[in-house]
Protein backbone atom coordinates (compact mmCIF):
# COMPACT_ATOMS: atom_id res chain seq x y z
CA UNK A 1 0.00 0.00 0.00
CA UNK A 2 1.96 2.57 -1.07
CA UNK A 3 1.40 6.50 0.02
CA UNK A 4 3.03 9.16 -1.66
CA UNK A 5 6.57 9.03 -2.84
CA UNK A 6 7.81 4.96 -3.07
CA UNK A 7 11.84 5.89 -2.79
CA UNK A 8 10.96 7.22 0.98
CA UNK A 9 8.61 4.46 1.61
CA UNK A 10 11.42 2.30 1.53
CA UNK A 11 14.12 4.44 3.02
CA UNK A 12 11.74 4.30 6.30
CA UNK A 13 10.09 0.88 6.15
CA UNK A 14 9.18 -0.77 9.59
CA UNK A 15 8.96 -4.59 8.83
CA UNK A 16 8.23 -5.94 11.55
CA UNK A 17 5.25 -3.35 12.38
CA UNK A 18 3.91 -4.04 9.16
CA UNK A 19 3.69 -7.55 10.20
CA UNK A 20 1.90 -7.44 12.78
CA UNK A 21 -0.35 -4.73 10.98
CA UNK A 22 -0.98 -7.67 8.90
CA UNK A 23 -2.14 -9.79 11.27
CA UNK A 24 -4.49 -7.60 12.84
CA UNK A 25 -6.05 -6.88 9.73
CA UNK A 26 -6.37 -10.33 8.63
CA UNK A 27 -7.90 -11.70 12.12
CA UNK A 28 -10.62 -8.39 12.08
CA UNK A 29 -11.95 -9.98 9.09
CA UNK A 30 -12.41 -13.60 10.46
CA UNK A 31 -15.19 -14.73 13.04
CA UNK A 32 -13.95 -18.30 14.03
CA UNK A 33 -9.93 -17.20 14.59
CA UNK A 34 -6.92 -19.09 12.35
CA UNK A 35 -4.34 -21.19 12.80
CA UNK A 36 -0.83 -20.15 12.84
CA UNK A 37 -0.34 -22.19 9.40
CA UNK A 38 -3.88 -20.27 7.82
CA UNK A 39 -2.24 -16.63 8.81
CA UNK A 40 1.61 -17.60 7.20
CA UNK A 41 -0.64 -18.85 4.30
CA UNK A 42 -2.62 -16.15 3.75
CA UNK A 43 -0.17 -13.53 4.08
CA UNK A 44 2.86 -15.61 2.47
CA UNK A 45 5.28 -15.49 5.11
CA UNK A 46 7.02 -18.35 6.86
CA UNK A 47 5.49 -20.22 9.98
CA UNK A 48 8.31 -18.86 12.09
CA UNK A 49 7.97 -15.54 10.82
CA UNK A 50 4.54 -15.68 12.39
CA UNK A 51 4.95 -17.29 15.29
CA UNK A 52 7.13 -14.97 16.59
CA UNK A 53 5.28 -11.63 16.02
CA UNK A 54 1.68 -13.43 16.95
CA UNK A 55 3.51 -14.30 20.55
CA UNK A 56 4.50 -10.79 20.96
CA UNK A 57 0.48 -9.90 20.20
CA UNK A 58 -0.79 -12.55 22.19
CA UNK A 59 1.21 -10.85 25.40
CA UNK A 60 -0.01 -8.04 24.53
CA UNK A 61 -3.77 -8.71 24.39
CA UNK A 62 -4.15 -7.37 20.94
CA UNK A 63 -4.78 -11.50 20.06
CA UNK A 64 -6.39 -14.30 21.83
CA UNK A 65 -5.29 -17.99 21.55
CA UNK A 66 -7.69 -20.17 22.12
CA UNK A 67 -7.79 -24.16 23.40
CA UNK A 68 -8.42 -25.09 19.82
CA UNK A 69 -5.11 -23.46 18.87
CA UNK A 70 -6.50 -20.66 16.44
CA UNK A 71 -5.55 -17.44 17.09
CA UNK A 72 -8.70 -14.27 17.01
CA UNK A 73 -8.66 -10.87 17.49
CA UNK A 74 -8.88 -9.48 21.13
CA UNK A 75 -11.21 -6.47 21.75
CA UNK A 76 -8.05 -4.62 22.95
CA UNK A 77 -7.85 -2.86 19.97
CA UNK A 78 -11.84 -1.07 20.45
CA UNK A 79 -11.31 0.23 23.91
CA UNK A 80 -8.65 1.87 22.69
CA UNK A 81 -10.22 3.46 19.92
CA UNK A 82 -12.83 4.52 22.29
CA UNK A 83 -10.34 6.15 25.11
CA UNK A 84 -9.01 9.23 22.86
CA UNK A 85 -11.85 9.05 19.97
CA UNK A 86 -11.60 12.10 17.37
CA UNK A 87 -14.26 14.40 19.48
CA UNK A 88 -12.84 17.45 18.20
CA UNK A 89 -13.29 16.59 14.00
CA UNK A 90 -16.65 14.86 14.67
CA UNK A 91 -18.07 17.88 16.06
CA UNK A 92 -16.76 19.58 13.37
CA UNK A 93 -18.43 17.87 10.97
CA UNK A 94 -21.68 17.64 13.34
CA UNK A 95 -22.90 20.85 14.03
CA UNK A 96 -23.90 21.95 10.09
CA UNK A 97 -26.18 19.04 10.08
CA UNK A 98 -27.37 19.46 13.48
CA UNK A 99 -28.39 22.95 13.11
CA UNK A 100 -29.70 22.39 9.61
CA UNK A 101 -32.33 20.09 11.87
CA UNK A 102 -32.72 22.05 14.76
CA UNK A 103 -33.89 24.68 12.30
CA UNK A 104 -36.37 22.80 10.00
CA UNK A 105 -37.27 20.35 12.92
CA UNK A 106 -37.76 23.70 15.39
CA UNK A 107 -36.22 21.08 18.26
CA UNK A 108 -33.39 20.89 20.16
CA UNK A 109 -30.91 17.99 19.09
CA UNK A 110 -27.60 16.87 20.95
CA UNK A 111 -25.08 13.99 19.81
CA UNK A 112 -23.91 11.91 22.51
CA UNK A 113 -20.64 9.14 22.12
CA UNK A 114 -19.59 6.34 24.00
CA UNK A 115 -16.47 6.64 26.38
CA UNK A 116 -15.03 3.98 28.76
CA UNK A 117 -18.63 3.16 30.58
CA UNK A 118 -20.83 5.89 29.53
CA UNK A 119 -22.60 7.84 27.05
CA UNK A 120 -20.84 11.11 27.13
CA UNK A 121 -23.00 14.48 25.57
CA UNK A 122 -20.23 15.76 22.27
CA UNK A 123 -22.50 18.29 21.08
CA UNK A 124 -25.70 20.37 21.49
CA UNK A 125 -27.71 22.53 19.48
CA UNK A 126 -30.48 24.60 20.79
CA UNK A 127 -33.99 24.81 19.21
CA UNK A 128 -34.49 27.98 17.15
CA UNK A 129 -37.46 29.21 18.94
CA UNK A 130 -37.50 30.43 22.88
CA UNK A 131 -38.89 26.56 24.35
CA UNK A 132 -36.72 23.03 24.12
CA UNK A 133 -34.93 21.42 26.03
CA UNK A 134 -30.80 21.74 26.65
CA UNK A 135 -28.50 18.69 27.66
CA UNK A 136 -25.23 19.96 28.68
CA UNK A 137 -22.31 19.13 26.84
CA UNK A 138 -20.17 16.76 28.86
CA UNK A 139 -22.49 14.83 30.82
CA UNK A 140 -22.55 11.76 31.18
CA UNK A 141 -25.25 9.92 30.40
CA UNK A 142 -27.14 6.18 30.90
CA UNK A 143 -26.61 3.90 28.37
CA UNK A 144 -29.87 1.63 30.04
CA UNK A 145 -32.08 4.40 30.45
CA UNK A 146 -31.77 6.79 27.52
CA UNK A 147 -32.11 6.36 23.68
CA UNK A 148 -28.64 7.76 23.13
CA UNK A 149 -27.56 4.79 24.94
CA UNK A 150 -30.01 2.33 23.42
CA UNK A 151 -28.82 3.04 19.88
CA UNK A 152 -25.16 3.25 20.90
CA UNK A 153 -25.82 -0.33 22.69
CA UNK A 154 -28.05 -1.84 19.86
CA UNK A 155 -25.71 -1.18 17.00
CA UNK A 156 -22.56 -2.70 17.90
CA UNK A 157 -21.51 -6.34 18.25
CA UNK A 158 -22.39 -8.61 20.81
CA UNK A 159 -19.04 -9.17 22.06
CA UNK A 160 -18.37 -5.53 22.02
CA UNK A 161 -22.12 -4.95 24.06
CA UNK A 162 -21.06 -7.17 26.81
CA UNK A 163 -17.59 -5.32 27.22
CA UNK A 164 -19.59 -1.79 27.06
CA UNK A 165 -22.21 -3.18 29.52
CA UNK A 166 -19.26 -4.62 32.14
CA UNK A 167 -17.61 -1.48 32.03
CA UNK A 168 -20.67 0.75 32.95
CA UNK A 169 -20.32 3.36 35.06
CA UNK A 170 -23.62 3.34 36.58
CA UNK A 171 -25.19 7.18 36.96
CA UNK A 172 -27.89 7.74 39.64
CA UNK A 173 -31.63 6.12 39.77
CA UNK A 174 -30.48 4.18 36.49
CA UNK A 175 -32.59 0.90 36.18
CA UNK A 176 -32.13 -1.96 33.76
CA UNK A 177 -35.44 -2.00 31.56
CA UNK A 178 -37.68 -4.92 31.18
CA UNK A 179 -36.70 -7.48 28.05
CA UNK A 180 -33.53 -5.48 27.45
CA UNK A 181 -32.13 -7.79 24.79
CA UNK A 182 -35.64 -7.18 23.35
CA UNK A 183 -35.42 -3.35 23.18
CA UNK A 184 -32.19 -3.16 21.57
CA UNK A 185 -33.08 -6.03 19.04
CA UNK A 186 -36.52 -3.38 17.99
CA UNK A 187 -33.68 -0.83 17.78
CA UNK A 188 -31.64 -2.08 15.20
CA UNK A 189 -34.27 -3.62 13.35
CA UNK A 190 -35.97 0.08 13.21
CA UNK A 191 -32.75 1.71 12.91
CA UNK A 192 -34.08 4.05 15.29
CA UNK A 193 -35.53 4.17 18.81
CA UNK A 194 -38.66 6.83 19.60
CA UNK A 195 -39.29 6.38 23.42
CA UNK A 196 -41.04 8.48 26.20
CA UNK A 197 -37.32 10.08 28.79
CA UNK A 198 -37.68 8.10 31.61
CA UNK A 199 -35.88 11.10 33.47
CA UNK A 200 -38.14 14.10 32.13
CA UNK A 201 -41.82 14.35 31.95
CA UNK A 202 -43.57 15.08 28.64
CA UNK A 203 -40.47 14.54 26.70
CA UNK A 204 -40.24 12.01 23.81
CA UNK A 205 -36.45 10.77 22.90
CA UNK A 206 -35.98 10.57 19.38
CA UNK A 207 -32.68 8.81 18.89
CA UNK A 208 -30.76 7.28 15.43
CA UNK A 209 -27.39 6.26 15.13
CA UNK A 210 -24.27 7.50 13.07
CA UNK A 211 -22.71 4.96 11.49
CA UNK A 212 -19.63 4.28 10.41
CA UNK A 213 -18.88 2.44 6.90
CA UNK A 214 -19.13 -1.05 8.86
CA UNK A 215 -21.93 -0.31 10.21
CA UNK A 216 -21.15 0.56 13.56
CA UNK A 217 -22.32 3.66 15.69
CA UNK A 218 -19.83 6.70 15.56
CA UNK A 219 -22.52 8.33 17.79
CA UNK A 220 -25.91 8.96 18.27
CA UNK A 221 -27.94 11.55 17.40
CA UNK A 222 -30.95 12.60 19.76
CA UNK A 223 -34.10 15.11 19.57
CA UNK A 224 -35.91 15.23 23.17
CA UNK A 225 -39.08 16.07 21.22
CA UNK A 226 -41.26 18.80 22.96
CA UNK A 227 -45.17 19.04 21.55
CA UNK A 228 -46.25 22.14 21.39
CA UNK A 229 -49.37 23.42 23.79
CA UNK A 230 -50.49 26.54 22.00
CA UNK A 231 -51.80 25.26 18.70
CA UNK A 232 -48.53 26.31 16.81
CA UNK A 233 -47.75 24.99 13.91
CA UNK A 234 -44.42 22.54 14.05
CA UNK A 235 -43.50 19.73 12.75
CA UNK A 236 -44.80 16.13 13.17
CA UNK A 237 -42.98 13.57 15.47
CA UNK A 238 -43.15 11.46 11.93
CA UNK A 239 -40.82 14.60 10.13
CA UNK A 240 -38.54 15.28 12.89
CA UNK A 241 -37.60 11.26 12.88
CA UNK A 242 -37.20 11.67 8.68
CA UNK A 243 -34.91 14.71 9.69
CA UNK A 244 -33.06 13.24 12.26
CA UNK A 245 -32.12 10.58 9.90
CA UNK A 246 -31.46 12.97 7.25
CA UNK A 247 -28.91 14.72 9.62
CA UNK A 248 -27.42 11.40 10.89
CA UNK A 249 -26.59 10.41 7.06
CA UNK A 250 -25.35 13.62 6.56
CA UNK A 251 -22.78 13.43 9.26
CA UNK A 252 -21.73 9.93 7.91
CA UNK A 253 -21.12 11.37 4.57
CA UNK A 254 -19.11 14.26 5.88
CA UNK A 255 -16.91 11.82 7.62
CA UNK A 256 -16.59 9.99 4.66
CA UNK A 257 -17.97 6.88 5.59
CA UNK A 258 -20.53 6.68 2.73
Amino acid sequence: MAVGNDDADERYKAPALDKGLDILELLSETEEGLSLAEIAKALDRSPNEIYRMLGRLVRRNYVVRTTADRYEISLKLFGLAHRHPPMRRLVGLALAPMRRFAREAEQSCHMVVYDRGSGVVLAQIDAPSYWGLSIRVGAHISLLNTGSGHVLLAFVSDAERAMMIEERVAVPNETWPERFEDLLAEVRERGYEIRPSQQTAGVTNIAVPVLDAGGRPLAALTCPQLDRLDGGPSPSREAILSLLLTAARDISAAAGVE
